[in-house]
């Protein structure tokens, strides 16, 4: 039997991107509850699209209102991906944190944007959180810095969440996703935070390298994490290799990530010390992501409810599993990307489209620096240079 061809870098950045807006919008319904609380509401797992929590209340209910969540609809982590992508179509090269200044805060504040959980035309900033909104405070209003705009923010996964353009961007080349991830994520997040955003960049870099497994992804992630962010991917780990269903993994899993959470058990109601930097701890959602990969063993479907049965912030764990299962070129369920597309009216596979395009233009000019430094260095005289 011929083994099927491997993904293409078209293929892959389209996996990733669409499985990450469907990992966005199965999560999104059932967001800061937990897997027991899942299983009363649903009367099982959930195992596609669902309705919003409250049902028909949901215009009213708190604390979601006035946020139509569910039905197919993405959140904020799918906007800020599309315009992340944006940023990469105009810049069209390597990002830092003044392209976040230039050109995602202008975007974020002025143009006007289809926001499915609004179910209305509006700006981006009125639908991200104050995490977010934080870039807008302090890159438009208080002229920070942009590489340290990030420090004072509460640190969560807000960063992170959105950065799997910046792993598809340095496609097979984690360590260059890490920097630069990190510089990126410099104007939102600090401590854990903007170390998630730097590792989930390796991660979904890594994926994309011919041959990759849930596996090989989290080797690549262990050898650039730094602190409790390394030390709570390997723990979960660990633990996610002895399962192959998500329904078995969920307990254990929360229960290794625990340390190394700041939130604390209850979701909703954050401990004293949730969210304040630290070289201990991590956020929640990379190690859980990573986790639900390799009980799935790199499938998209499985990793994908694994994440959204976890429940707590599941809209953005599963994003990050959807994006990384995709990345690595597992099928993303056809009924779907087609759900969710339309619910969400949103096209889903043009920004993988425009991100192809620009991934492969920043290739291009990477190879033409490093053959210039090639001929600098060997102009040196060092004899010892590789040929």
């Amino acid at each position: 039997m011929t083994p099927a061809p491997a993904a293409t870098l078209a293929e892959r950045i389209t996996g990733a991107l669409v499985g990450a807006a469907v990992g966005d919008a199965l999560g999104g319904p059932v967001e800061g509850y937990s897997p027991e609380q899942i299983l009363e509401r649903h009367g099982g797992r959930v195992h596609g699209v669902v309705g919003p929590w409250h049902g028909d209340a949901w215009r009213t209910a708190r604390p979601l209102a006035p946020y139509h969540k569910g039905d197919g609809h993405v959140t904020d982590d799918t906007l800020m991906t599309h315009a992340l992508i944006r940023v990469y179509a105009t810049v069209r090269d390597h990002l830092d944190a003044y392209a976040v200044a230039e050109h995602l805060v202008p975007d974020l504040m002025t143009n006007p944007r289809w926001i499915p959980e609004l179910e209305a035309e509006a700006l981006p900033l009125q639908r991200i959180f104050l995490a977010e909104k934080w870039l807008v405070t302090r890159l438009h209003y208080g002229h920070a810095d942009p590489r340290e705009a990030g420090v004072g923010n509460i640190v969560n996964c807000g960063a992170a969440m959105y950065l799997a353009p910046v792993g598809l961007v340095n496609a097979a080349h984690p360590a260059g996703a890490y920097a630069e991830a990190l510089d990126v994520a410099g104007a939102h997040q600090w401590s854990y935070g903007r170390e998630a955003a730097g590792v989930f960049a390796a991660a979904v870099a890594a994926a994309c390298a011919p041959g990759a497994t849930a596996e090989s992804v989290v080797t690549a992630c262990l050898a650039l994490a730094k602190d409790g962010t390394r030390e709570a991917i390997e723990r979960v780990c660990e633990v996610a290799a002895r399962h192959s269903d998500f329904e078995s993994a969920l307990a254990p899993l929360r229960a290794a990530v625990a340390p190394y959470d700041t939130v604390g058990p209850d979701y909703r109601a954050p401990s004293l010390g949730a969210r304040r930097p630290s070289r201990l701890h991590a956020i929640e959602e990379l190690p859980i992501a990573l986790g639900m990969l390799v009980v799935a063993r790199g499938d998209h479907r499985h990793a994908v409810l694994g994440a959204v049965n976890y429940g707590r912030d599941c809209d953005s764990i599963a994003t990050m599993a959807g994006a990384l299962a995709g990345a690595l070129g597992s099928p993303v369920p056809e009924e779907w990307a087609k759900t969710v597309a339309e619910a969400s009216r949103l096209d889903l596979w043009q920004p993988a489209a425009t991100l192809t395009e620009v991934t492969r233009e920043i290739f291009t000019r990477d190879v033409r620096r490093h053959r210039a430094h090639e001929r600098a260095f060997a102009e040196l005289g060092d004899d010892r240079c590789p040929t």
